[in-house]
């Protein structure tokens, strides 16, 4: 790891404002821009319990928090199309993370530093109980286009409200020492460790390096440069998008740092890095003032089609466990044409809230315990044998359902065995099942008439494979279907564009019989957002 920075001169000792558009017009066009959209929304995929915009292209989660009473949740939208564009927030609060409601759009680009997108951030409580978001203000080098890279600084605002419905931009507090970056330079998480703040965010180093840098602050305005926090080891990987660092302990009260990342330049290799750019994480250590120490190769927060940019927050307080809970949302990235949604008035949705642990040295993502409050009833279908290619329907029609199902893996012959959701009279599904040659779960949508196919696969563990028991927790929205398996050591993320007609759900066994020792599905309520 090289350290090629040596100065402070891009850290202004206060933050540098240049507005050059009226904020409440951008913000009232991107609000109509929506509503147009959203006026013609075919529904079809659209999610009745994730979170999505209800018109135009969303994708990172953005400023995540608990803040007086209410769950926040922020995403990059692009309020006048179905692609990426000029990059807004976007909103939607709740007091359970079960109930949503949509709130009036946070940002839009008003001023010289973002003037072509307000990007990625985070948001953080300082010691006064006070909110303060961080993000990335884009302009394109050249003035008009992505051909001459980009221009990307760190920008501050605060709230105006404790509702936040609006914000005021404080200005640009970190710039870009362009000669020491490739353009990349983005994305910033800021925590406090002891008596100091500390920022971080992804770089491409003029050498073409993914990296993150580490700034520290006294008082979260005036920040310096310390050095490298982290280079990823792949000379292939040149950028790390929505980093993310946070401390947790695991189950023997032992602290670990986990850094996370999207990965830009990954290479397929086996099951790993199937993806147009792939989403992930290193345990390891790390102090004020060094780099971090992985202790672990890199990891994949989702093994499934689409998942990318991860962003987490704490919660503290005796309400939410004692020394708190670490959440985390990720975007379901549709990278891969076809698009089918694109044609729809929106595209793009975040994934289930999912709660990060530290077990048997690795990371558990399970859904938020809050989820079960999406249960509007439940079917106990008991023990299911199935005989060789057996097959048994346990949904006519499911939009918007949860099932939990045990699989006896010793008491099974099934080269694969599981669900097939989403599955309609043309013979379209999605296959969701475990592969005893692969000794993995798998995603399948080979047999789906929309979209891009191909599978997704989880490995097991060796003991996984020797408990002879697997335990899968699906849930099936309109357009997608999120798998955790043996209680979220693995996670599978996919869009799974249904045909038309009644979506039925089957559990099968091919080429071989199939043991479950218990099967449950849950209707799900909406979340309110449709």
């Amino acid at each position: 790891m090289t350290d090629h920075t040596t100065t402070t001169d891009f850290t202004p000792a206060s933050p540098v404002l240049t507005p050059i558009r009226d904020l409440a017009a951008e913000l009232a066009r991107a609000e109509e821009g929506v509503a147009a959209l959203a006026a013609k929304r075919n529904d079809r995929w659209y999610p009745k319990f994730h979170i999505a915009s209800n018109g135009g292209w969303i994708n990172d989660p953005n400023g995540l928090c608990y803040y007086k009473g209410r769950w926040h949740v922020f995403y990059q939208l692009h309020p006048y199309g179905t692609q990426w564009g000029p990059m807004h927030w976007g909103h939607v609060s709740s007091t359970d993370m079960v109930n949503w409601k949509r709130e009036p759009i946070m940002f839009a680009p008003s001023l010289e530093q973002e003037k072509d997108g307000v990007f990625s951030g985070s948001a953080v409580i300082d010691d006064n109980g006070d909110l303060k978001f961080y993000y990335t203000g884009h302009r394109w080098a050249n003035g008009h286009d992505n051909t001459g890279g980009d221009w990307q600084v760190q920008m501050l605002a605060t709230p105006d409200d404790d509702e936040l419905t609006s914000a005021t931009k404080q200005g640009m507090i970190i710039d870009c020492p362009t000669d020491k970056v490739d353009h990349h330079y983005r994305d910033p998480k800021v925590w406090k460790t002891g008596d100091k703040w500390y920022m971080t965010f992804g770089v491409s180093s003029a050498e073409r390096r993914g990296q993150m840098w580490l700034f520290s602050s006294d008082d979260m305005v005036r920040w310096t440069y310390e050095r490298v926090l982290f280079e990823h080891p792949d000379p292939d990987v040149f950028m790390l998008e929505c980093p993310d660092f946070f401390p947790i302990r695991d189950e023997h009260g032992v602290t670990k740092w986990v850094i996370g990342f999207s990965a830009m330049g990954s290479k397929p290799q086996g099951f790993m890095n199937r993806n147009v750019n792939n989403a992930g994480y290193m345990i390891g250590t790390w102090e004020p003032g060094e780099a971090f120490k992985p202790e672990t190769e890199f990891r994949l927060w989702d093994c499934g089609h689409n998942y990318y940019a991860p962003q987490s927050f704490h919660v503290d307080g005796p309400e939410h466990g004692g020394e708190g809970r670490q959440i985390v949302y990720g975007w379901m990235s549709p990278f891969v044409q076809p698009i089918p949604m694109e044609e729809d008035g929106w595209c793009g949705q975040l994934t289930l809230p999912r709660e990060i642990t530290l077990r048997d040295g690795d990371v558990v993502t399970a859904p938020v315990a809050e989820m079960e409050g999406l249960r509007a009833d439940t079917f106990d279908h008991g023990t299911i044998t199935l005989d060789m290619d057996g097959e048994r329907t346990i949904a006519d029609d499911a939009e918007a359902v949860e099932i939990e199902m045990t699989i006896d893996l010793d008491a099974s012959t099934a080269e694969r065995a599981g669900l097939r959701v989403h599955a309609t009279g043309d013979g379209a599904y999605t296959s969701v099942a475990y592969d005893d040659q692969l000794g993995a779960v798998v995603v399948d949508r080979g047999a789906m008439r929309h979209g891009d196919r191909g599978y997704r696969v989880a490995p097991l563990t060796e003991a996984e494979l020797a408990s002879g028991r697997l335990e899968l927790r699906v849930f099936v929205d309109r357009g997608s279907v999120e798998v955790y398996v043996n209680g979220g050591r693995q996670v599978l993320s996919s869009y799974s564009y249904a045909s038309e007609g009644p979506r039925a759900i089957r559990v099968v066994a091919e080429s071989g019989s199939l043991k479950v020792d218990s099967l449950k599905l849950h209707h799900l309520k909406s979340i309110g957002l449709e």
